[in-house]
């Protein structure tokens, strides 16, 4: 399951405006998949590229809000969730 929602997110392109409060870490989602980009080396493809529609972070950030998976509805709440998510040290927005 925890694959699988990495591999959701990160395979998501658009993102969507959100209309949620400033989050404490925006820069989570960039800080968490340059690192995952670094450590694993399996980001970085557009989802242009692929064949099979993609959901977009924003959608996919507010779904899992709304599922009670992230504490907000921010794409930088994504960031921070699949930092924990993917069990990976080397990924964190730090404290």
């Amino acid at each position: 399951m925890r694959r699988h929602l990495t591999a959701i997110a990160l395979a998501a392109v658009s993102v969507g405006s959100a209309a949620a409060a400033q989050p404490s870490k925006p820069n989570c989602w960039g800080v968490v998949s340059a690192q995952r980009a670094t450590t694993v080396g399996d980001v970085g493809e557009h989802a242009s590229a692929q064949s099979t529609p993609r959901l977009g972070l924003g959608n996919t950030a507010r779904l899992l809000f709304e599922l009670g998976l992230t504490g907000g509805e921010h794409v930088s709440d994504l960031g921070s969730a699949l930092a924990t998510l993917d069990t990976i040290p080397e990924t964190s927005c730090g404290a």
